[in-house]
């Protein structure tokens, strides 16, 4: 089902799977052409944990995931703006989406305060004062040289009650048009930077509908579906993402923040979702844990102790082509960093893999069938591991 006429300067919307509301696209960057549906390992403070920007780019990483709130505290915009940007900083010459810092003010409740203005922090680094509102988060990002920085918002704690989640929605819509007032008068979407508003609305329907049509009037680049992987079940989490993604633009990119397994990414490709960003892949790799297509697994487990197996044969990577699982658990064991470096590029490889496999289906038009069995066939065998 071609559907080139969904089109809008930087996003082409190629095609749709014709049982779902998976959709193949192409997105145009500064730094490069990113195509979705896409997975964005996670490099919060200017770097992927334990991987250089040459290993990342390996496994075919097209885009990577940045964090404002992280990288103003520490080394601060100032210094990396001298050095050319964050993509200068760092090494790393694709595309880099940062997201606001308006999450920490959820995760950090306890060290934050809000206000009609902003975010009032304390550091968790040194307890010193900082603020983000609307203007400092864009400034920074302008700072940082994002290929696609992100607005900041109001995430609602789950469960919540409805009169506050509708403060929230009503914030995070105003916020949302004075980032994109913002990044007009300062020339950061006229040089071509992209600015994606994010959406809230917990786990009210019509809430949920309601932030999305009113920031779609907005006429963002881009859009986020936030507020989801807050504590609240999976099949809640996947009603709050479904309640959402078919009231954003056709024509512009969905970006479902913070998530998720293999699994839940390939569910919400089905509910019309292209980008998706997660800790988990380098987070689980640093505890022992891999990816195959049976589940997740811990190389620690006395059964790989002599298994002279790559991690998984068919995939295609420095660490499955010249690694066995015996010589990773050992390295895993003996607390050597290579054994978790090994891991995170298996894992971070796996998720990219899986997201090619995802786009190849949609192409052919079978990506309903064929994700299906892929989840039923991970779960199942996880179940049993």
């Amino acid at each position: 089902m071609l559907l080139a006429k969904f089109m809008s300067d930087h996003f082409t919307l190629i095609t749709k799977d014709p049982k779902s509301a998976a959709r193949r696209g192409r997105l145009q960057t500064l730094h490069g052409v990113i195509e979705t549906p896409i997975f964005m390992p996670v490099g919060t403070q200017g770097t992927v944990k334990g991987l250089t920007p040459s290993q990342i780019s390996e496994i075919g990483s097209q885009i990577i995931l940045g964090n404002t709130y992280h990288l103003n505290l520490r080394p601060g915009p100032k210094l990396i703006e001298e050095a050319g940007g964050l993509h200068s900083f760092m090494g790393w010459d694709g595309p880099i989406l940062t997201d606001s810092g308006g999450f920490q003010a959820f995760s950090l409740a306890k060290l934050s305060k809000l206000t009609e203005d902003g975010v009032s922090f304390q550091s968790h680094l040194d307890g010193s004062k900082v603020f983000l509102g609307p203007k400092e988060v864009m400034e920074i990002q302008r700072a940082l040289g994002s290929d696609i920085a992100m607005v900041i918002d109001e995430c609602p704690p789950w469960p919540c009650e409805k009169d506050a989640c509708v403060t929230a929605i009503e914030r995070t819509t105003r916020w949302a048009k004075t980032c994109k007032q913002i990044a007009t008068d300062n020339g950061f979407l006229e040089k071509g930077h992209h600015v994606f508003a994010i959406a809230q609305g917990s786990s009210f329907e019509d809430l949920r509908r309601r932030s999305a049509e009113e920031l779609s009037e907005l006429d963002f680049p881009g859009y986020a579906i936030g507020g989801v992987s807050v504590g609240e079940p999976e099949p809640e989490m996947l009603k709050q993402v479904g309640a959402t993604a078919p009231f954003l633009p056709a024509d512009k990119p969905r970006y479902t923040m913070g998530l998720g397994t293999p699994p839940q990414m390939l569910k919400m490709i089905a509910l019309g979702v292209d980008m998706f960003d997660c800790v988990l892949p380098s987070r689980v790799a640093r505890n022992g844990a891999f990816f195959t297509e049976d589940g997740m697994k811990n190389i620690l487990n006395a059964r790989f102790a002599s298994d002279l197996k790559p991690l998984v044969e068919q995939l295609d990577n420095y660490t499955n082509r010249h690694f066995t699982r015996a010589y990773i658990r050992h390295l895993v064991k003996a607390k050597e960093m290579l054994g978790c470096t090994l891991l995170t590029i298996h894992n971070l490889h796996f998720y990219l893999d899986l997201m090619s496999q995802a786009r190849e289906h949609i192409e052919a038009g079978d990506f309903s069938t064929w994700s299906q069995a892929w989840i039923a066939r991970y779960e199942a065998d996880e179940a049993d591991s």
